[in-house]
C-alpha cells in the first residue's frame, strides 16, 4: 500500500494505490490522474512506469544473459532487487555517464563534515558515509531522478528517501526527521527532499547515504568528491571491483582526522602488534574499545583502532 501526498495547485490530496475500478481520469499539469471508486487516485503514467530511467545501460547489462539483473519500480521495498543482482560477478566493464548533456547537474546532498566513511565497521559493512549534520537541516536531492520509495523503513534506516537517477545509480537518504517528497515524484539535483536527523537504528543526527548499482553498494568516494562537493569526473567504469566492499578508493588514501577506522582481527594478532602495526598504543585501543589488555581478540571481530 503506497501513500502519496502531492500539491497540486494550491490544493493538497492524498492517494492510496489499490486494485480498485477506475471511475474518473482527469487531465493534470502532472499528468493523467486516474481516480478510483475508493477516492484515491494514481498517474496513468507512474502506474505504466517500468522503472527504466536508462534503458540503454539496462539492454546493454542484459547482452550477457547469464546475469539476468533486474531493476523493479517498488515503491514499497528499499531494496528492490539486491537477492537476484550479484554485481561481483560482473564480467565486462560498463561505462556509465555520471552526468551528460541532459541531465548534467550534481549537487552534495549536504555540506558537512564525513564522520564514518564506506567500509568495514563493527564487526558489518557499512555501504554508505556518514555526514554530520544538525536535526532539522535540509537535505537535497544529488542528481535529477525520480523518488522510488519515501516513508519510514523498520530496517534500521528511519525515515528514508531513495532516488532512481538517469545516470542508472539510485542514492539512499537515512534518518531523516521529515520527508519532503513522495514515490514517483520527479526531482532535479539540489531539490528539497527532506530534514536531516536521527531516525531509526542512529546514534545522534547524521545523513547516511549511499550510492547503489542494481541495488548493490559502492563507495560514494568514487563518484563524489565530498571535500570539493563537485563529482570526480563525468564518467563512471563500473566493474565487479568496485563491489568488494570495505577498502578506500585509490584517491582516498588517509581517513580524514576524527574518521573512525577499524582493523579485521586476524590469526596470531595480539594487541600488541595491532598497536605497533597502527602507530597507537595498547592502553589507546582498551580505551577506542572498551576492553582490557588481558581480552580474548576473536578472529574475524572487528578492532577499532583510530
Amino acid at each position: 500500500m503506497l501513500k502519496l501526498t502531492i500539491a497540486i495547485g494550491v490544493f493538497i490530496i492524498s492517494s492510496l494505490s489499490f486494485s480498485q475500478e477506475i471511475i474518473d481520469t482527469l487531465d493534470t499539469d502532472n499528468g493523467t490522474m486516474l481516480v478510483y471508486s475508493n477516492r484515491t487516485w494514481e498517474y496513468l503514467e507512474d502506474k505504466e512506469f517500468d522503472g527504466l530511467l536508462n534503458p540503454e545501460l539496462h539492454e546493454f547489462i542484459l547482452r550477457d544473459s547469464s546475469l539476468n539483473y533486474i531493476c523493479p519500480w517498488d515503491t514499497d521495498i528499499c531494496y528492490s532487487s539486491n537477492k537476484t543482482n550479484d554485481l561481483t560477478k560482473l564480467k565486462d566493464t560498463l561505462w556509465l555517464c555520471v552526468v551528460d548533456t541532459t541531465h548534467n547537474n550534481f549537487v552534495i546532498p549536504f555540506d558537512g563534515k564525513i564522520t564514518s566513511r564506506y567500509g568495514y565497521r563493527r564487526g558489518r559493512y557499512h555501504n554508505g558515509i556518514d555526514i554530520d549534520l544538525r536535526t532539522g537541516d535540509t537535505v537535497v536531492s544529488a542528481f535529477n531522478g525520480k523518488v522510488r520509495y519515501a516513508k519510514y523503513n523498520d530496517a534500521g534506516f528511519g525515515n528514508l528517501v531513495v532516488i532512481r537517477h538517469y545516470n542508472g545509480l539510485e542514492t539512499f537518504y537515512a534518518h531523516l526527521s521529515d520527508i519532503n517528497v513522495v514515490a514517483n515524484q520527479e526531482v532535479k539535483a539540489g531539490d528539497f527532499i527532506g530534514l536531516g536527523g536521527n531516525t531509526g537504528h542512529s546514534h545522534g543526527s547524521h545523513l547516511h547515504f549511499e550510492t547503489r548499482f542494481y541495488d548493490a553498494p559502492m563507495n560514494p568516494e568514487e563518484i563524489i568528491d565530498f571535500k570539493k562537493k563537485v563529482i570526480r569526473s563525468e564518467n563512471l567504469f563500473v566493474h565487479s571491483g568496485l563491489f568488494r566492499p570495505g577498502a578506500l578508493p585509490s584517491h582516498v588514501a588517509d581517513p580524514a582526522p576524527g574518521t573512525a577506522v577499524y582493523y579485521r582481527i586476524r590469526g596470531g594478532d595480539t594487541l600488541s602488534n595491532i598497536a605497533r602495526k597502527h602507530r597507537t598504543s595498547i592502553s589507546t585501543l582498551c580505551q577506542l574499545n572498551n576492553i582490557r589488555p588481558t581480552t580474548t581478540l576473536h578472529i574475524g571481530r572487528s578492532l577499532r583502532v583510530q
